[in-house]
């Protein structure tokens, strides 16, 4: 995982540096300013005198000296503890600056920490007593300077009020960047142009570190302003895959950038001191990215999760990433949910339900007893109220669970202290049981429980963590009982998190987590509330004007943890779970044949025709094309055997064209409106076409005549669908019309009765409709861009989403049925799940799509322009450009294998166009 690969990168360089210094040897919010080669002399003028070589780094709240040789400890001197600081030997506490040429200073203080002797790991060790240690520095002509700045700071730190030295070292450290700039000596070449320079600091887990960003032409720069851990980072914009806006401390000053596509590090992750610095920063990187979706939305990704082609470890990984979750950020680190509640039992069964976690319940309303007692100190409590005292993710949460690979982080966030040795992370079991039980233990879990990386669950680096209350050493974490060694904890966990049952109710969890329970009523109804502190706007902390309580709300929100921002605010869809099993499960070249292979394997058959047609639709090139119509051609039939192609038009002419002679056959004309749409009729006997003027016409073509017209509407027709003896028809009259009835035979004389059946009735005039596979849904696109979506078997609307700006130029349910995609005269694709109404998607083109086909993952659509478009729906872009009509594109055919196809465009012409392998 991201964290522990970050800390060993860390490792990694300290093996080939004798420098044991860290950030993390700091306090919280606490800045390392400079460091000056020196010596610490001890028992200064006294027989024993020796020197000890090292650093002198001088913090804003402390004196670390780093010694060079391991074996002694590094040694840290709080300043708000020292009583006298100076230069050595002189008399007098106001003389700190005479004439001398001694480069000693003195600091006389009451307490010191010694950290890392042997560069052991360790609870920091602390001396109390009033005491004097004297360091020398190389060059002597700082030592006035030193001794200034120790004194300064020395100031701040024995202020009483928190808020009060807060803001004293904040002046501090902005004169310091101030005085300084970006030594653009750092640049990679001389011909960079500089776009940018302004003031941050760059976030790693618990330490901030304050410097100069700079961004060029080509590469963006962080120069730290006390040169650690280097003197520059740099990073090529053209390695830049992602970068994301984030809220640091609840506000919108964080950015961070990642070179790679799926990784969870970033590359560097920046604090600005404004956010217009951010923004501004945040434009440049964009801007040079070219073709670069800078921020993909959690929809884009859901799409991609529902259809089985991110893992839900994916999908989870990407959600904490668009919640501003970061592995640099402690107190927004990914948070993940125990899915297993079996930690008990020999062998761990995936197939029974009662393995599993409920994942629509949060983990503080999983134990009934517990809840009840909670909700009554809820109905006690004042406003504001809250369910949970504390939150299920904060930084303390994230390093009980690392503490073995992290030791550092823990000491840092501790005040040099680990754990009480029965409160560590002891076993796996016994943690679950207290998140279940405990008063106030309600923590989720990060993602390391579902990675490759079993290090922080084995005590490789022998740290002595403590003694229990029974005799035994903290030592490796205890696994379950159905866990033979870490490696296969973590395996198991993995399957358990992509299991049927997880991918069936992973939503409840996404809901609670990052939806719609997350807050409000529907967070009350699911016992989902916590501290108002928590939540993204719960407080402003630029309207607090007391310095103090201003500290005091940033150090709580920092330290108690932060709800993800939300992303979702409607029911999040489910799972595929069928089509995901089947895109999981692995094919086998030696795998039984079925029984009964006919017809099946036809089916499967032509599964694999469609799915291969569609895996190469951007192939697809221009056979045929004829010019029939003397306006724009507005419908598409074709016959079963594919001879003979019906075409309607805005020249109120059906005309049937023969695909073997390539010649006009008939021209029929009903009325002297346009027409519409059209359709053939089961048997392919019957065409059926809608008008502009209010008629529905039937017309035989065995008889060569019209054979009925059904007057439905009250104003023009736009699009007709047929099921099963039933007809759709669609109106500006602002109604969906369902018809039974079956025309009348082609012998007789007499007009078939048509008998309305239903009438979907919407606010303004329908622009187009589509069924379901099944037809038991109709989708209809009105021309105010609302997508509505209809249950047929009750006649009534499920979901009305006005997700385009103009009016909806063609919507189709996906083959699953599970998915409806729209389009609009604003350029945009939308794809909405059926079940919640939940727009997914949405992908913006320059101009209209007019029509399209999909097959749930890709589309084919008419462009305005006359272009056909392949689009990467999972992908999120388009996949090819296809010249076609010379005017727009408005309407398209597919044949069931999806090997041919053909369109219609304004320009009066029809196009064949085939698959090329």
């Amino acid at each position: 995982m991201a964290f522990i690969r970050k800390k060993r990168r860390e490792q990694q360089l300290q093996l080939y540096s004798k420098e044991r210094f860290s950030l993390l040897l700091l306090n919280l919010e606490e800045y390392y300013f400079e460091q000056h080669t020196a010596n610490h002399i001890q028992n200064k003028g006294g027989q024993n005198e020796r020197k000890i070589r090292g650093s002198l780094k001088i913090c804003s709240k402390s004196v670390i000296f780093e010694p060079d040789a391991i074996s002694q400890p590094i040694i840290k001197i709080p300043l708000r503890d020292c009583i006298k600081i100076g230069k050595h030997g002189e008399n007098g506490s106001n003389r700190y600056f005479a004439k001398t040429k001694s480069g000693e200073i003195s600091l006389i203080f009451s307490q010191v920490y010694f950290i890392k002797e042997h560069n052991i790991v360790a609870p920091y060790k602390i001396e109390r007593g009033e005491m004097e240690y004297v360091f020398e520095l190389d060059v002597s002509g700082k030592v006035e300077d030193v001794v200034e700045t120790l004194l300064q700071l020395h100031r701040a730190s024995c202020l009483d009020k928190l808020g009060d030295q807060t803001a004293m070292i904040t002046a501090i450290l902005q004169s310091r960047l101030a005085r300084t700039s970006f030594d653009k000596n750092r640049f990679q070449s001389v011909s960079e142009k500089l776009h940018m320079e302004c003031k941050a600091e760059m976030v790693t887990p618990l330490v901030t570190n304050p410097g100069h960003v700079c961004i060029t032409d080509t590469n963006l720069y962080f120069q730290p302003l006390n040169g650690h851990p280097k003197p520059v980072v740099q990073i090529t914009l053209q390695d830049v895959r992602r970068i994301y806006k984030r809220r640091h401390g609840l506000m919108p000053l964080g950015l961070e950038v990642f070179c790679t596509e799926d990784d969870l590090c970033s590359d560097i992750y920046l604090k600005f001191y404004e956010p217009q610095d951010r923004d501004d920063l945040y434009f440049y990187i964009a801007t040079y990215l070219e073709h670069h979706v800078a921020e993909r939305t959690a929809e884009s990704y859901t799409l991609q999760w529902q259809r089985g082609h991110l893992s839900n470890y994916q999908y989870l990984l990407h959600l904490n990433n668009l919640a501003d979750r970061s592995c640099n950020d402690l107190s927004q680190y990914p948070v993940f949910p125990w899915v297993i509640d079996d930690y008990c039992s020999a062998e761990l069964d995936l197939s029974n339900p009662g393995t599993f976690r409920d994942l629509s319940r949060p983990v503080g309303a999983l134990n009934k007893e517990r809840l009840e007692r909670l909700l009554t100190r809820y109905q006690e409590m004042p406003e504001p109220k809250f369910m949970y005292g504390s939150h299920y993710s904060s930084p303390g949460y994230v390093l009980f669970y690392l503490v073995r690979i992290a030791p550092e982080y823990m000491l840092c966030l501790q005040n040099g202290r680990f754990d009480n040795a029965d409160r560590m992370f002891n076993s796996i079991a016994e943690t679950w049981k207290n998140c279940l039980d405990g008063a106030t233990d309600f923590k989720e879990l990060i993602p390391e429980f579902y990675g490759d990386d079993v290090s922080f669950l084995v005590n490789s680096l022998k740290l002595d963590l403590g003694k229990r209350q029974g005799g035994q050493m903290v030592d490796d974490v205890e696994l379950p009982p159905w866990a033979r060694s870490p490696e296969d904890f973590l395996q198991k966990s993995k399957d358990a998190l992509e299991s049927n049952y997880v991918s069936e109710h992973l939503h409840e969890w996404i809901d609670l987590i990052f939806g719609y329970k997350q807050k409000g009523s529907d967070a009350i109804g699911a016992h989902n509330v916590f501290h108002p502190l928590t939540y993204e706007g719960g407080v402003d902390l630029n309207s607090i004007e007391d310095p103090d309580e201003k500290v005091a709300m940033l150090t709580q929100i920092l330290e108690f943890g932060q709800t993800p921002k939300q992303l979702f605010v409607t029911p999040h869809p489910r799972r595929i779970t069928p089509k995901f099993k089947n895109f999981s499960q692995t094919c086998s070249h030696n795998a039984p044949l079925a029984d009964s292979p006919g017809e099946e394997s036809f089916e499967d058959l032509t599964e694999e025709s469609k799915s291969l047609a569609w895996n190469n639709i951007t192939k697809l090139q221009l056979h045929e094309q004829y010019k029939i119509h003397k306006e724009a051609v507005t419908g598409i039939a074709v016959s079963c055997n594919g001879s003979s192609v019906f075409t309607t038009s805005q020249d109120s002419t059906l005309k049937m064209f023969s695909k073997e002679s390539k010649m006009l056959q008939r021209s029929i004309s009903f009325s002297n409106m346009a027409l519409s749409s059209c359709l053939l009729l089961p048997g392919d006997a019957t065409v059926i076409s809608s008008s502009w003027d209010n008629n529905v016409y039937f017309y035989s073509i065995a008889f060569a005549r019209r054979q009925d017209t059904l007057m439905g509407h009250d104003d023009a027709v736009s699009k007709i669908c047929w099921h099963d003896n039933r007809l759709y028809s669609a109106s500006w009259d602002s109604t969906v019309k369902v018809w039974s009835g079956v025309p009348a035979e082609m012998t007789c004389t007499r007009r078939q009765r048509f008998d309305m059946l239903a009438e979907l009735e919407h606010d303004v005039s329908v622009d187009t409709i589509s069924l379901n596979a099944a037809s038991t849904l109709l989708v209809s696109g009105t021309k105010e861009g609302t997508v509505n979506i209809w249950d047929l078997t009750t006649a009534t609307i499920l979901h009305q989403i006005p997700c385009h700006s103009g009016t909806v130029c063609d919507t189709a349910f996906s083959p699953d049925s599970r998915h409806v995609l729209s389009t609009g005269e604003d350029g945009c694709l939308n794809v909405i799940d059926v079940q919640t109404g939940m727009l997914i998607s949405s992908l913006t083109s320059d101009e209209p799509q007019r029509c399209f086909i999909w097959d749930g993952n890709s589309v084919l659509s008419g462009s305005q322009s006359g272009e056909l478009l392949v689009w990467d729906l999972l992908g999120g872009k388009i996949s090819e450009r296809i010249q076609g009509h010379t005017g727009a594109v408005t309407c398209i055919w597919m044949n069931e294998q999806c090997s041919s196809i053909i369109t219609g465009g304004e320009d009066r012409q029809i196009m064949f166009w085939k698959l090329q392998y």
